[in-house]
């Protein structure tokens, strides 16, 4: 094997094979963290816990789902030509909104804490 003069470890040339060093040493335990088997994701101990928005945010978005669609309805009673009169173009689409509005509420309130 050649020396590198500079750093004193030896390099390896294309000639020579590497030549592997066998270390004992003594073994060591560790302890590995066990996981299920299963595949399962872990279950909490509060089932409510496990929604990811209270009763009060679902309520609200039935509510925003209701008034969506009662706007759609509104604008569908029009009885102008093309739905041109004030249900389809006035009244219904702000209808339509505020249930957005709504559902936007909804998604965005805190949860209530129990």
């Amino acid at each position: 094997m050649a020396k590198d003069k500079s750093y004193g470890s030896p390099t390896l040339t294309r000639d020579e094979p590497a030549k592997k060093t066998v270390v004992t040493t003594t073994p060591v335990t560790r302890t590995v963290p066990t996981r299920p088997l299963t595949g399962e994701p872990t279950r909490r101990a509060d089932p409510a816990a496990a929604l990811p928005f209270g009763r009060r945010n679902y309520t609200l978005m039935l509510i925003g789902i209701g008034v969506i669609l009662m706007g759609f309805f509104i604008m569908s009673l029009d009885k102008e030509e093309f739905g041109f009169g004030f249900l389809g173009l006035t009244l219904g689409p702000l209808v339509v909104i505020s249930g957005f509005m709504l559902e936007f509420f909804a998604i965005l309130a805190r949860p209530a804490r129990a």
